[in-house]
């Protein structure tokens, strides 16, 4: 069997790069500075799931992630969560948060419709993230 992205994934979000394990992906809502981690392993909804090399891997490239995102993007918090209710494919979110952003303290599902970025901001953000993030190295 062969991984592949589950189509919401490729709907809502733009492809970063890849680290050794997973997929980085962007979430396409200017809200909030917002990044997913998917393991390119097929039919994996849970952590549990991965074997332990790979459960590692992810907790490296997930620790990496939420480190470099929180100082790049100035986070007052990081917010990391494994949840796929409404995706079952394993991808971890990682959601830089502000005490000013809008939906503050609350989560920020399902409190604003998603605002896309344009391709100006689009191309803005891959630049910075692709110069600061070590993808395939991790």
């Amino acid at each position: 069997m062969t991984f592949q992205l589950h189509p919401r994934l490729q709907e809502d979000c733009i492809l970063v790069g890849r680290f050794k394990l997973c997929h980085l992906l962007l979430m396409n809502d200017n809200h909030y500075p917002w990044f997913i981690l998917v393991p390119e392993i097929p039919d994996i909804r849970e952590i549990y799931q991965l074997n332990h090399t790979q459960q590692q891997q992810l907790m490296t490239e997930s620790c990496y992630l939420a480190e470099q995102l929180a100082d790049l993007y100035q986070a007052d918090k990081m917010n990391i969560a494994a949840i796929g209710n409404m995706v079952p494919q394993l991808h971890i979110h990682h959601i830089v948060r502000y005490q000013s952003d809008a939906a503050w303290p609350a989560p920020v599902w399902g409190k604003f419709a998603a605002v896309a970025y344009t391709e100006e901001e689009i191309a803005e953000q891959l630049g910075i993230l692709r110069g600061r993030l070590v993808l395939n190295g991790i």
